[in-house]
């Protein structure tokens, strides 16, 4: 846009002058449609350059803040913003601080109702109302598109309207599609939302007959992740429900520091919640959910029945055994009907990345194994990578935080260079992610070499994949397939973008996808590519493991709404 002043068509109302320049756009007054509340100030349509934008003026026509909050041609393509006064930011930030606090109860309802609700692809349950503001701020970094709460707002009013049955939501892209359907086709939020969800509407089928039982083997930095989010996946109750964690019994008040380790975190902050310890019948209350701590020095010791807990799901994250004769000693327990190692697993052991060969679950399997966190984070990308652009051969460097595995001074380590500090020193040392790729996308067979760099941080890591492709390519186009990939594909949930020039590795704590690509460093010249990948080594990893869980429990959600993949993409 170029110049200093709009053509105007003024109508009853002034249309805004000054600010950024309008030369070549022409204004025509917009008649809110019925059930727009967040439109009750007058706004004017902005044309030009084959786009098209609604203009709000949040406090009158004249001298108030104008604002654009849609701009399409089919695609989004961001948005043109007329400048408002200083003295308009603070009514505008109070005015949509309003409308998140208003979102809260009606996403609590729904979530107890197990009606999950998001914004791309990030959770509002259990959200401030500066966490959802500051996840609507958070869209304009990947969907080309400010998403602000009066467009959001009315999608959830409408969904509260509805008998909605098990689900998972993404308000975020509702609001999107619904200002790119409703243009002139006089169509409200409700009805919009109902057609939307109309699948779910009135079929009250819980995700399982009954709730699936799931023990903690093991309570270290990722039985306590996980602990958390099954904690906090609850809801209704009708789903996976943490009965039990099984440690060894370190002192007499073994279970007060158990409790308080899981009350609070060096990296990721404080149990959002309440526990209670109930020492005399060896249990953790955490958020109402009664966790029976049980002491034993070998899986078979445990009689899983005598606490009331049947055919459960056990969580390995111990690492102790890693192959199917030691992880088999979990079924000799009265109660314990399937495990899951959270490591790579040995020999026959199915070893699944949520996303990716979900799949190959079965009703039949015993034993699982949820790989790497490494593994986790990389296959995504090179899966996505491969199926557009073809694979020719790829390295793999992870420069890695450091883990309990090491020490924290010098001391003997039976691998190579492990032993020494790991706070004081980078440690070039090997990994068994590229190898482990293979096992999941046998496509890449000798196409890939890898090695890892741990380094003097807590938690978050980043790959980097140099990738030679079969065909010649650009940073826009791999960028732009990345980014659209992680919105709307059925690797959403596992990849994650960003494009901010900013970013550093404390960015990502608590990242709940498997990995984040980070755009504004990817390199590439004719057929070569290096990206960066970033992933909570931790969290997100944890996030995988639960997926598989979910997965193998036979809990599945209609997601609303459907995302289709662009033919282009």
């Amino acid at each position: 846009m170029r110049g200093s002043t709009p053509a105007v068509d003024r109508g009853r109302e002034a249309a805004p002058t000054g600010g950024v320049g309008w030369r070549g756009w022409d204004w025509a007054p917009y008649t809110p449609l019925k059930g727009d509340l967040h439109l009750a100030a007058p706004a004017f349509l902005l044309r030009g350059d084959n786009s098209f934008s609604i203009i709000r003026a949040l406090h009158g026509p004249r001298g108030g803040t104008w604002r654009a909050f849609r701009a399409t041609t089919g695609r989004l393509r961001g948005t043109a913003v007329a400048l408002p006064s200083l003295d308009d930011y603070f009514p505008d930030w109070k005015e949509r601080e309003a409308l998140a606090e208003a979102m809260i109860p009606i996403i609590g309802r729904l979530y107890r109702s197990n009606v999950v609700t998001y914004c791309y692809g990030r959770a509002l349950n259990n959200q401030s109302v500066l966490q959802i503001m500051k996840t609507h701020r958070y869209v304009r970094q990947v969907a080309k598109n400010e998403l602000s709460e009066f467009e959001s707002y009315p999608i959830i009013e409408a969904l509260a309207q509805l008998d909605l049955g098990p689900s998972h939501i993404d308000v975020g892209k509702l609001a999107t599609r619904f200002m790119e359907e409703s243009e002139g086709n006089g169509i409200t939020p409700l009805e919009f939302v109902t057609r939307e969800c109309s699948e779910v509407i009135g079929r009250h089928v819980p995700p399982l007959e009954k709730p699936q039982d799931v023990v903690l083997y093991g309570f270290g930095r990722i039985g306590r992740l996980l602990a958390r989010l099954l904690i906090e996946k609850t809801g209704s109750g009708q789903q996976l429900r943490l009965r039990a964690i099984v440690v060894r019994k370190g002192s007499d008040d073994d279970i007060i520091k158990r409790a308080s380790l899981l009350r609070r975190d060096s990296v990721h902050g404080s149990f959002l919640g309440t526990i209670r310890v109930d020492e005399e019948n060896s249990c953790i209350v955490a958020n109402g959910n009664v966790i029976r701590v049980i002491y034993a020095g070998a899986p078979e010791e445990v009689d899983y029945e005598q606490y009331g807990i049947h055919d459960a799901i056990v969580i390995d994250n111990t690492g102790a055994w890693r192959d199917e004769a030691g992880l088999s000693k979990h079924l000799q327990s009265k109660g314990a009907a399937r495990v899951v190692l959270t490591a790579p697993g040995k020999g026959n052991i199915k070893n699944i990345v949520s996303g990716i060969n979900s799949q190959a679950i079965t009703k039949d399997d015993k034993v699982l194994a949820a790989a790497s966190c490494t593994t986790n984070a990389i296959v995504p990308v090179l899966k996505a990578m491969n199926d557009k652009f073809g694979i020719v051969h790829g390295h793999m460097e992870t420069v890695h935080s450091y883990t309990n595995d090491q020490n924290l001074i010098d001391n003997y380590h039976k691998k190579n260079r492990r032993g020494r500090a790991a706070p004081l020193n980078m440690v070039i040392t090997e990994t068994g992610a590229s190898s482990a790729v293979v096992k999941l996308l046998p496509e890449l067979g000798g196409k890939l070499t890898g090695n890892a760099i741990r380094v003097p941080t807590p938690n978050v890591s980043l790959a980097i994949l140099n990738l030679t492709l079969s065909r010649d390519t650009s940073v826009e186009e791999v960028n732009e397939y990345l980014r659209y990939m992680a919105l709307h594909s059925d690797l959403q949930r596992q990849i994650d973008y960003t494009n901010s020039p900013e970013v550093v590795s404390s960015d990502f704590v608590g990242n709940r996808h498997a990995c984040i690509v980070d755009g504004g460093a990817t390199i590439g010249a004719d057929n070569r590519v290096v990206l960066y990948v970033w992933y909570d080594n931790e969290y997100g990893y944890a996030c995988q493991v639960v997926r598989v869980v979910q997965k193998w429990a036979g809990i599945s959600y209609p997601l609303i709404p459907k995302d289709v993949v662009h033919q282009g993409f």
